[in-house]
């Protein structure tokens, strides 16, 4: 397993491992530089920093659509009631993410969609029926949740123009999110659970 800096994207990795889900992981700590003349750019006619390239975090291979992944770790609202989410889902992201990840897809070429997929920290094991995909790894709970870079750029708004960052309305994700391999009939993955394919039939 590669060296992750975050346990939000070694807990997603345990994850792809263990569904046998084939992937490449990116090394994160660096930033590429685009081609000479290319600038980055948002459907909403914004621009990412600079002439650098933000790097996202996987490859994840599927057998129609390759997919680029943007990790986002975010820690899942407290409950008072154990039988329910807490309250909103925080989904927010930076114009860069955006930006960077939608340059990738030029870069790559046909074949290949950015995905986010956001990993929540839960206080403990969510309870059944919460969330479609949920992960355990050094001992603490996450829950899973992703999103086609289409689909967010497209439903996207403005969260905070001083820090340069996006996020969904509760709708808008409450519609789109979907979960990252829905199962299938395919041989077992995590808890006996079968993995679907990583192509995310509705997202990509």
């Amino acid at each position: 397993m590669a060296q992750r800096r975050r346990h939000y994207e070694r807990a997603f990795e345990q994850y792809l491992r263990t569904a046998r889900i084939p992937y490449v992981a990116v090394d994160e700590a660096k930033r590429s530089l685009l081609p000479d003349g290319a600038r980055l750019k948002l459907a909403d006619g914004g621009q990412g920093s600079g002439r650098t390239l933000k790097s996202f975090d996987f490859v994840v291979y599927g057998d129609n659509t390759n997919l680029l992944v943007e990790i986002k770790g975010r820690r899942a609202p407290r409950r008072k009631d154990p039988t329910r989410v807490g309250g909103r889902l925080e989904c927010w992201v930076t114009r860069d993410d955006i930006a960077s990840l939608r340059a990738w897809e030029r870069l790559f070429g046909p074949g290949f969609e950015g995905v986010i997929v956001f990993v929540y920290e839960c206080d403990g094991q969510p309870p059944d029926g919460l969330f479609d995909e949920v992960i355990e790894e050094g001992g603490r709970w996450y829950a899973v949740r992703a999103i086609a870079l289409d689909d967010y750029e497209g439903s996207m708004k403005t969260r905070s123009p001083r820090w340069g960052t996006v996020d969904l309305p509760r709708e808008a994700f409450e519609r789109l999110a979907r979960p990252f391999a829905p199962p299938t009939r395919a041989s077992p993955g995590p808890g006996g659970v079968p993995p679907g394919p990583p192509a995310m039939a509705r997202i990509a």
